[in-house]
């Protein structure tokens, strides 16, 4: 079984009993996923006007498009759009003839939205493109409004972009003034040439920060990418970069769009090769291309409700599907009796999605036709995309074209979680039971 920190989805089940290699056991299987990518649409509003340009405005808009509204009025509309994908789910199963409508013509009962403990600034990860500003010049460090596709991307500065944390904007700044200096030229079409691009930088609540700067070495030799990564580092080590008191600075020579450490290694030029983060009373290392969730106080809110829905016990085994650092496994750790980590990192990127597509599938049909599992905690920030289409393999009746065998699930329990304030994505935690 093949999963992908692309995977779109997690998975959190119990099993009771589990196969007689562990009489007398239950056991839980968990999956975790990365945040959503998907498109934001434009929410209209006439007041609160950035003190900025238009560009500002029009970035705000495209990356946090609830921004306008007070937060209370932002979790009431992602709780309705919660609502319309349990409507859907009802609707899809009716239609497979099962009755499942609750009231409100849901699937099951729907919780109001679980709020982030922080709603401004609480990114820990931040990437930043290199692309021509709305002044022209080609070496603005920000984020898209336009889209390729269309030809119109501008990269506008993310300075009133609420969701970014400030020393998140400063490191942005910082690389901004040194690029402008290089008389290297940025990389925004590859077949172009150019070499700088885009900058990432991870934060954590004890105060490390870490940046990654990607580099297309075109023609360069070594000696000439030895130059430019002194350059570097002396910029943000003695230089006017100083002020971003980097924990870690790292290079990446990169040739695609998205680079593995497999396929280029990440080469610290500063500082430690890792940064550490809390959750829970748990401290966690992270390296530069981990997962991790992207709003640590979010996150720890909705892993203690893992542990409640959950009902793991003192002779669980826990097993966790695309653990990624670990960090929900662990947060269970202390009620289990053995956890059982399975990570596959893929060494192509432009093979990841495929890859998703075409295993999750597997997973959900292993875990229908196990038998033993009775409970299981599904979670996603996307449960209108391809998770819906899991719901319905889970739930329907059994199809042995599909090779579903097992006893369907229901859906009893949905909660949904603000782990992305100012954006229309929400987290949704769905119990099944059988």
């Amino acid at each position: 079984m093949s999963c992908t920190l692309r995977l779109p989805l997690r998975h959190l089940c119990a099993l009771s009993p589990l196969p007689s290699s562990l009489p007398g056991r239950n056991c839980s299987l968990l999956t975790e996923k990365t945040e959503g990518k998907g498109k934001e649409k434009k929410k209209a509003g006439e007041c609160c006007s950035l003190p900025g340009s238009s560009w500002e405005e029009r970035l705000a808009n495209a990356v946090t498009p609830l921004w306008r509204l007070p937060y209370q009025e932002q979790l009431q509309v992602k709780y309705e759009s919660q609502r319309k994908i349990l409507q859907t789910l009802a609707s899809c199963l009716e239609e497979l003839g099962i009755d499942t409508q609750k009231p409100g013509g849901l699937c099951c009962p729907l919780q109001p939205v679980v709020p982030s403990p922080i709603i401004n600034g609480y990114r820990n990860k931040s990437t930043f493109s290199v692309n021509r500003g709305p002044d022209g010049n080609p070496k603005t460090v920000g984020l898209y409004v336009g889209t390729g596709r269309a030809r119109n991307i501008v990269c506008v500065k993310a300075n009133y972009v609420k969701n970014i944390p400030p020393k998140h904007k400063q490191v942005a700044q910082c690389y901004e003034e040194f690029i402008r200096c290089s008389p290297l030229d940025p990389c925004i079409l590859f077949h172009e040439g150019g070499h700088w691009r885009e900058l990432v930088v991870r934060t954590t609540s004890h105060g490390h920060t870490m940046a990654i700067i990607t580099f297309h070495p075109q023609a360069l030799g070594q000696e000439a990418l030895a130059a430019q990564k002194a350059l570097l580092k002396e910029f943000f080590t003695c230089g006017p970069g100083t002020v971003c008191a980097l924990t870690s600075l790292y290079f990446q020579e990169s040739t695609m769009t998205r680079c593995s450490h497999e396929q280029s290694p990440f080469q610290l030029l500063h500082g430690e090769p890792h940064i550490f983060e809390e959750v829970l009373g748990l401290k966690f290392r992270i390296s530069p291309d981990a997962f991790f969730q992207v709003n640590t106080s979010g996150a720890e809110v909705l892993y203690q409700a893992v542990r409640e829905l959950s009902q793991a016990g003192g002779d669980t085994v826990l097993l966790d599907i695309c653990c990624g650092t670990g960090t929900i496994g662990l947060s269970l750790a202390h009620q289990l009796s053995k956890i059982i980590g399975i990570e596959v990192v893929e060494k192509a990127i432009e093979d990841a999605r495929w890859n998703a597509a075409y295993n999750d599938y597997r997973v959900v049909r292993a875990i229908r036709n196990c038998k033993s599992i009775r409970r299981l905690l599904y979670l996603s920030c996307k449960p209108e995309g391809e998770a819906m289409r899991n719901f319905l393999e889970l739930c329907c009746p059994p199809d042995p074209g599909k090779k579903l065998a097992g006893e369907p699930f229901a859906p009893t329990l949905a909660i949904p979680f603000d782990m992305f304030p100012h954006t229309v994505h929400c987290e949704l935690m769905l119990l099944f039971t059988r």
